[in-house]
């Protein structure tokens, strides 16, 4: 018994950016590692700062009228990033540890929408994932602080700015993770590089004159990052969105260096 060839595939084949932005949207939904990431995401801001509300409502602050409620209900996005920005390094380090990179290569020649399409998709995802997260930390938090009357509305002035600031942020912490994945090509390389650049520079200008480490403080990775984050400006830090422009900024230099090194390598 013989079987007839199976009939040749006649739609349009083009490699188009919406196309590789659905391939890689379809790779990230079937990560186990994911929904891992996701959920530690959102334990992390909404677990912690509840938490941390409750503690401030069991120990009220001496001068009510310095508290920040806002800041206590967003704490736990100090501790996100790990979460998505481990998530962000393994949607491409995972492809050069399985060898499924050259596939999809193979399949996108020109290479760079590969890099554009996992951005794109895991910012959008990271993004609507953050947006509803910071949202429920905040309310459940000022629920928490309103035992005490300590609590605050998204009407207050830079509340809002700091509440969607926060998830921003996080989404830009993930996409520079992403950006470090594809230059080192390497799972425990790209997190260690995420962390160093994250946390290292503030331990080094600990160990610096205090003239010269205030002076720079306000331009590292993290201060400038979550300043966007933050009501109330602190002095040390950039503005809110000069600050959050600062950390897209780095997050750009590395995703570029990432594109030229995945134009240049052969792998």
């Amino acid at each position: 018994m013989t079987t007839g060839a199976l009939p040749r595939y006649r739609g349009d084949q083009r490699v188009t950016l919406l196309r590789v932005i659905h391939s890689e949207w379809t790779k990230l939904r079937s990560l186990p590692s994911t929904a891992w990431c996701l959920v530690a995401t959102v334990a992390l801001v909404v677990g912690v700062g509840l938490a941390y509300a409750t503690l401030r409502v069991a120990r009220p602050p001496a001068d009510p009228e310095s508290f920040d409620p806002t800041s206590v209900s967003l704490a736990g996005v100090q501790l996100a990033p790990f979460a998505l920005g481990v998530l962000g390094v393994l949607l491409i380090s995972g492809e050069y540890a399985t060898g499924s990179i050259r596939v999809t290569l193979a399949a996108v020649p020109t290479r760079l929408p590969v890099l554009g399409g996992k951005a794109v998709a895991f910012g959008l995802a990271a993004l609507m994932l953050c947006v509803p997260t910071v949202l429920v930390s905040f309310l459940a938090g000022q629920s928490v602080l309103s035992a005490e009357h300590l609590d605050t509305t998204l009407s207050e002035p830079g509340v809002m700015r700091a509440v969607l600031g926060s998830a921003l942020f996080l989404t830009a912490v993930g996409l520079l993770g992403l950006g470090l994945g594809a230059l080192t090509r390497n799972t425990a390389g790209g997190i260690s590089a995420l962390f160093g650049l994250l946390f290292a520079p503030q331990l080094v200008l600990g160990l610096l004159p205090e003239s010269l480490s205030d002076a720079a403080y306000r331009y590292l990775p993290t201060p400038a990052g979550a300043a966007i984050s933050a009501v109330h400006h602190d002095p040390v830090t950039l503005g809110p969105w000069a600050g959050f422009g600062l950390f897209c900024l780095y997050t750009a230099i590395v995703l570029g260096m990432a594109a030229w090194a995945l134009r240049r390598r052969d792998v």
